[in-house]
């Protein structure tokens, strides 16, 4: 942290949640300032913004956080999406939107999320990446506040967050929906942290279960709390007498499973501890109270227990509400695309889940991938998507056809799906029987979920119009779409051949790395593809690693998981603590380039200690 590097000043197109005004690094000096470089779709990025909240409210009077939107998709390059983002996700601070990515290059960002502090005077003292860094900031922080106050150089005082006014409406972000026998519907009203129940017109109000504050209880319609709950999933009625409850909500932001009973609407916690999940299950099968979770974003019966979208680690698990316990069903934490055997494939952030009439077909909707992946008979496939950077809107045969970060999913009757395609705001159908992805509606508010009613209707949930809408099937394109486009993020060039690949690691003020349950460090690469590198793949306990990087492939993407256990050096009863980040780093191979690529799992680069 001795460092004095001078920060690169701010560069965007413009500021949220200041109202209108324009800052710049002068008029922050005297505070510590902490830089969220995010980007909305990113689900590490939302856990930041959650860790951060209660950093926030302590050091209020002596610490700013600035937000800079990098974008990674198209659509979140708009300026009224990252406003509803703002809205959505409950940011409270300043937000500098940088859609051609100045302010991220000039801190030479390399993942979503990353952060950098800047002290009062105006130096950059510290960069990390990825979740897990709040006790770590807590402590950067109080060292910086001892340093400044003591040279007179640290402001207490407000700072310069202005909140736009609260909207008013039945539904704020709506996320996921489900049809009941009567006709009525249930929706997750997620930025009113609240399930609402709806009359067949999907309009009127028949009640809402939660007080609609965020927060964690259990308990009556009227009291209890939720945190941006998405995915519902009703129990058949025989597991629903069995357990004592009729509805499993995904209760996303708090990392729990919540259980509802619909006659009264009580609310209990099925699943979860509450801890955000760190690392690997010790066991296949957990006490489901005691398991660590991680964003669940939606939920599906299927094989005889509910499968769980676990969002925020790339993976799907499962729940069993009779025994309670849960279990890793498919994934390996890697955020890639990978089909194979269910314990060794690749996801990233499923965020959509829809069985088949028959019960033998599981699809899922693998947002930061843009894929329409199903799982039969202990495998899964990807019908539509091609990887982390290539997206669009393209009609036609299902090799060629691009999605742009979809959410949700429904299966119809007739064995074709239908796929709430987000950030190009449609609805597709793909067609399994004719290999065909066709335009069903377009012109949507970022469709979250697809659902079927009763009666035989098809119903959108078009979040950022905060409504459902009802759809027609039978009129859609099959080829009047064809925008294709791939990850604006610069690549990192590197020479063919020997690259060292250094993960640099800093414990915290008053932290050290921690051993007790074996080795702290970890470090695992991959790449796509694989023959992009020549050796220097798997799993390994050292953060620097040897690569050799094939010249006969022109780019690929670079897969790198690191994780560093810490603990506190001189406490008596030490905690512990878990860094952790997935990189998917964007490569060109090119003579004479770069022989060392540093990604910053927390400190400064040594051998860089320049920004761009």
């Amino acid at each position: 942290m001795s460092a004095r590097v001078r920060a690169p000043q701010l560069r965007g197109r413009g500021w949220l949640n200041t109202g209108g005004r324009e800052l710049t690094l002068a008029d922050l000096r005297g505070k510590i300032v902490l830089l969220d470089f995010w980007t909305f779709c990113c689900i590490n990025c939302l856990h930041v913004l959650d860790e951060l909240r209660p950093l926030e409210e302590k050091y209020a009077d002596v610490l700013v956080v600035i937000g800079v939107h990098s974008p990674k998709f198209e659509h979140e390059r708009d300026a009224a999406a990252l406003a509803a983002a703002v809205e959505r996700y409950g940011v409270a601070h300043p937000v500098l939107d940088d859609p051609e990515l100045l302010t991220w290059q000039q801190y030479a960002a390399k993942a979503w999320p990353t952060l950098a502090v800047i002290d009062p005077e105006g130096y950059l003292v510290a960069a990390m990446a990825g979740e897990g860094h709040a006790e770590g900031l807590a402590r950067l922080v109080d060292e910086l506040v001892e340093t400044h106050e003591a040279k007179g150089t640290l402001h207490r005082g407000d700072g310069p967050y202005l909140p736009p006014p609260p909207p008013v409406t039945a539904l704020r972000y709506p996320g996921k929906a489900l049809a009941l026998a009567d006709g009525h519907l249930l929706v997750s009203d997620s930025a009113h942290h609240s399930i609402v129940e709806l009359a067949p017109d999907a309009e009127t109000v028949i009640r809402r279960i939660g007080s609609g504050t965020r927060g964690r209880a259990d308990g009556t319609p009227e009291t209890a709390q939720f945190s941006e709950p998405q995915g519902l999933c009703l129990l058949p009625p025989v597991v629903a007498a069995a357990a004592g409850y009729d509805l499993v909500v995904a209760d996303t932001v708090n990392h729990l499973l919540r259980g509802v009973k619909l006659d009264t609407g009580e609310v209990l916690t099925v699943a979860g501890s509450g801890r955000p999940w760190r690392s690997g299950m010790e066991t296949p099968t957990a006490d489901a109270l005691a398991a660590d979770l991680s964003s669940p974003w939606d939920l599906a019966w299927y094989e005889d227990r509910v499968i769980v979208a676990m969002a925020g680690i790339h993976e799907l698990w499962w729940f069993d509400p009779v025994a309670r316990t849960v279990g890793v069903y498919a994934g390996t934490t890697v955020e890639a695309l990978r089909d194979g055997d269910l314990p060794d494939v690749w996801m990233a952030q499923p965020s959509g889940l829809s069985v088949s009439d028959d019960g033998t077909r599981l699809w899922i909707v693998d947002s930061e991938t843009s894929a329409l992946r199903f799982v039969t008979d202990g495998t899964m496939h990807t019908a539509v998507g091609r990887g982390l950077f290539d997206f669009g809107h393209v009609d036609g045969p299902a090799g060629q056809a691009l999605l742009q970060h979809p959410l949700g999913v429904c299966a119809l009757p007739d064995g074709s799906v239908l796929v709430a395609d987000t950030y190009n705001g449609a609805v597709r159908r793909f067609d399994p029987a004719t290999g065909q992805v066709s335009t069903v509606e377009s012109g949507l508010a970022e469709p979250s979920d697809v659902v079927r009613t009763r009666d035989g209707d098809v119903l959108v949930v078009e979040s950022a119009a905060h409504r459902l809408t009802r759809i027609l099937l039978g009129a859609e394109s099959t080829g009047g779409f064809r925008r294709a486009s791939s990850v604006r993020r610069p690549p990192a060039d590197l020479a063919p051949g020997e690259v060292t690949l250094d993960v640099v690691f800093t414990p915290a003020p008053g932290q050290k790395l921690d051993d007790s349950y074996g080795e702290p460090t970890r470090l695992e690469v991959s790449a796509s593809p694989p023959e992009l590198l020549l050796a220097g793949a798997g799993t390994g306990r050292e953060l620097s690693r040897r690569l050799v990087i094939n010249g006969d492939v022109a780019e690929g993407v670079l897969q790198v998981v690191a994780q560093a256990a810490t603990c506190d050096a001189e406490a008596e009863n030490p905690a512990c603590h878990l860094a952790r980040q997935d990189w998917g780093v964007p490569v060109r191979v090119v003579p004479g380039g770069p022989d060392r690529l540093p990604l910053i799992l927390r400190g400064l680069d040594p051998q860089s200690p320049q920004p761009r």
